[in-house]
């Protein structure tokens, strides 16, 4: 999948994703914060930190959508399995409860990454808004 250009009227000055070798001192900063932002989420809750990546990929990095989120996983699977380990190292995981949501984490992973492959971006971006003020509606009652 290739991305269209950016026209020169983007509030980004010449920033494509595709051009890596441009970017500015300042979004090398940006976009090390950010990660270590996303980081310490994913660290500190056990996950979400794809709900600040996928955004982050989508304004920086000016990522199309579905892109945005695929990579999101890729960033935080690593991340994911670091916490993990530290997590069973200090005794915090159940090994039943893992057991059975890990297979139901199985199949929904795999059903989602085709429907993700399926889904028009504009679907992607609804769905995903959704879920996010879902938990946050959530979060606050």
């Amino acid at each position: 999948m290739k991305n269209k250009p950016l026209s020169k009227k983007s509030h980004m000055k010449g920033f494509s994703y595709q051009d890596k070798k441009t970017l500015s001192f300042k979004q090398k900063i940006w976009l090390l914060l950010s990660g270590s932002i996303i980081g310490l989420l994913n660290g500190f809750f056990g996950g979400g930190g794809g709900m600040v990546c996928v955004p982050i990929l989508e304004k920086v990095l000016r990522l199309p959508n579905k892109q945005a989120h695929a990579t999101a996983i890729s960033v935080i699977f690593p991340l994911s399995l670091i916490s993990a380990f530290i997590y069973v190292f200090n005794g915090y995981i159940e090994n039943f409860p893992l057991l059975i949501v890990g297979i139901g984490v199985l199949f929904g992973g795999v059903l989602g990454s085709f429907c993700l492959k399926w889904l028009p971006p504009k679907a992607v971006r609804i769905i995903f808004a959704l879920i996010m003020l879902a938990g946050g509606i959530r979060m606050i009652i």
